[in-house]
């Protein structure tokens, strides 16, 4: 397999925010009754494995050739959500291991990386935490990973979920800001050691690539790989909101990894869509719609970058 993955000469990054991937039982100081079974939504041990079938089968879908070495996750509750989908879902046989955070988030939801260790080897990792400015509450933490790839190359990677918008976009602006100073801060540390870092960053970031907290990381000479990346059936976000597409899920990159950018797309096969009733086209396929379970998969779209090695 490892000659295999050396002789096809690329490699694979794939981003998703899973849209609330909880299990079914109530976790300690953490806001998640909303996903319990004699809650209003009625989530349940069947309904938590049809989702997390759902999306073994979304993320296996990314690539025709061979499983994505990495995977970048947003909106995961804890580890036994992880070891349940890399290890007991459709995603089992893939072998997928993973590296994730344990943050102050008041619901409970954080970031993962899958890695397939075929591929890439962690190094040292940790998670990065955001102090919160005025007004904000405590925020999901940062996952840094530093690894080896299977062309012996040194990877950083980081993984984010910016705060969302709620209250309004302009109140929580600085939030989503204080990350994006947060991470670059952790990316200059970096690059002040190794100039010419090959680096990534994926995730959620609650912001469109025009925005003020998507400027902080092009000031740090970042550049976003995704930002003219589309789907099929007329896709042109990973995210819709009131019939407008939007992209606020994103991967950057330093230079010297833009460089090696073979394909930066949305990956939006039907299965993953469901018709807009109030506006044309299509939207994702969530769980819920409103609080009517339809057996869906998120509300966001994944998105995949391939380079060469």
């Amino acid at each position: 397999m490892i000659l295999s993955l050396l002789l096809s000469g690329f490699f694979t990054l794939v981003e998703l925010n899973c849209e609330n991937l909880f299990d079914y039982m109530h976790d300690d100081g953490k806001q998640d009754t909303e996903y319990l079974p004699e809650a209003t939504r009625h989530w349940n041990f069947y309904r938590y494995w049809h989702k997390l079938n759902n999306v073994a089968q979304e993320l296996i879908s990314c690539s025709d050739e061979h499983i994505p070495d990495l995977i970048a996750l947003c909106e995961v509750e804890n580890d036994s959500v992880l070891h349940d989908l890399t290890k007991r879902s459709l995603l089992r046989n893939a072998g997928y291991e993973y590296l994730m955070t344990s943050s102050p988030d008041q619901r409970g939801i954080d970031v993962a990386l899958l890695y397939s260790p075929f591929t890439f080897a962690p190094i040292r990792h940790y998670s990065i935490r955001v102090q919160p400015v005025t007004g904000m509450r405590p925020t999901r933490d940062v996952l840094y990973v530093c690894g080896e790839t299977v062309s012996g190359d040194t990877l950083h990677v980081f993984v984010v979920h910016q705060p969302s918008r709620f209250g309004g976009e302009k109140y929580s602006r600085p939030f989503r800001m204080a990350v994006a100073e947060r991470v670059c801060a952790s990316v200059d540390s970096i690059r002040a050691v190794v100039p010419h870092a090959q680096l990534l960053i994926a995730g959620d970031f609650n912001d469109g690539a025009d925005s003020p907290s998507m400027t902080i990381y092009a000031q740090h000479g970042l550049v976003n790989l995704s930002k003219k990346a589309q789907g099929d059936h007329g896709v042109k976000g990973t995210y819709r909101y009131q019939g407008e597409w939007e992209s606020i899920d994103h991967v950057l990159a330093t230079t010297v990894m833009s460089s090696r950018v073979d394909t930066a797309l949305i990956h939006a096969p039907l299965f993953l869509l469901e018709k807009e009733p109030r506006y044309s086209g299509y939207r994702p396929k969530r769980t819920y719609n409103g609080m009517r379970y339809q057996s869906g998969y998120s509300d966001h779209l994944p998105l995949i970058v391939r380079f060469t090695f």
